[in-house]
């Protein structure tokens, strides 16, 4: 009887903690629908508020606004595949694109998007904090 209400009890602790992941997931994966669909409804002002203080600032060059650049950058998107949080980190894997977010206080904001794999090395972003 015993090993049996010990293997009940895993299973239900195995269940709380798998909500308890996708709950923490959901957030992030909500950041990055209304992050690409401000960018792909042309709202590049929207977008911005949505990354992250250093993304944001490093989308102001050459005289243009972070608004303006946004919308000209090669950010494929997609559909949401998979989503993995560590604390306050984040990757959402989507059909053609990853992003990485930052929690903050207000919410998840985007820090890397556009970002292709390369193997061993370090991802390459179109916007990157």
């Amino acid at each position: 009887m015993k090993t049996r209400t010990v293997l009940v009890v895993l299973g239900a602790l195995a269940i709380g903690l798998t909500g308890c992941a996708s709950s923490d997931r959901g957030p992030a994966e909500q950041a990055v629908t209304r992050f690409y669909t401000a960018v792909h409804d042309r709202h590049g002002g929207q977008a911005c508020s949505l990354l992250t203080p250093e993304a944001a600032e490093s989308l102001r060059t050459g005289g243009q606004t972070c608004a303006e650049t946004v919308l000209d950058l090669d950010l494929p998107g997609g559909q949401v595949r998979d989503a993995e949080v560590w604390g306050d980190e984040a990757q959402v894997r989507l059909t053609r694109d990853t992003v990485f977010l930052h929690r903050f206080p207000q919410g998840w904001l985007v820090r890397g998007a556009g970002c292709r794999s390369r193997g061993d090395l370090p991802y390459r972003c179109e916007v990157e904090a």
